[in-house]
């Protein structure tokens, strides 16, 4: 057993140091919104906001899983559906079964749980600034409009609805 064990352990250790770098959605975007959801419930910010974060952490790390599996040459068409549904299961049902989402009348906007209404808009938004910045950069031959844009576009979008969100739920 020990000798099973001490083989998994060499190959993940192997595994993690030959990894090649994907870029999906850049890791400057992915640690900021990582950072963001963790810091602001410290904070006291509002639920709204940390799934606002959450959504586009979200989104990012379904894109990674994707191209990390594109890269490896493991790709189907419902690839792509299965590994979001898994990624939004791996979130909610912990905050089912804690309470963090709990459908409490203190803590609902518009009808919906604030944490949940805000990983919904979180990753719709983020996608849409994502898709918006290679819209933008095909229109101008492929090259981007100003350093770090892909970063600006997405967090610069989030950080306006969390402003917007910020007012709402005061």
């Amino acid at each position: 057993m020990k000798k099973i064990f001490s083989l998994l352990g060499l190959s993940l250790t192997g595994l993690l140091l030959t990894a090649t770098p994907i870029l999906a959605f850049c890791p400057v975007c992915t640690v900021a919104a990582a950072g963001a959801v963790g810091l602001s419930r410290w904070l006291g910010v509002d639920d709204t906001i940390s799934g606002l974060w959450l959504g586009a952490l979200t989104v990012s790390m379904i894109a990674w899983t994707i191209n990390w599996l594109k890269s490896k040459k493991i790709s189907k068409w419902y690839y792509n559906i299965l590994i979001g549904i898994m990624y939004y299961i791996f979130i909610l049902i912990p905050f089912w079964r804690t309470d963090i989402i709990s459908f409490h009348p203190a803590n609902m906007l518009w009808g919906m749980d604030k944490i949940l209404l805000g990983l919904i808009l979180g990753s719709v938004f983020f996608l849409l600034a994502h898709s918006t910045y290679l819209l933008m950069k095909e229109k101008n031959g492929g090259h981007a409009h100003f350093p770090f844009e892909k970063i600006a576009l997405p967090v610069g979008t989030l950080v306006v609805i969390s402003i917007i969100f910020y007012y709402i739920t005061r």
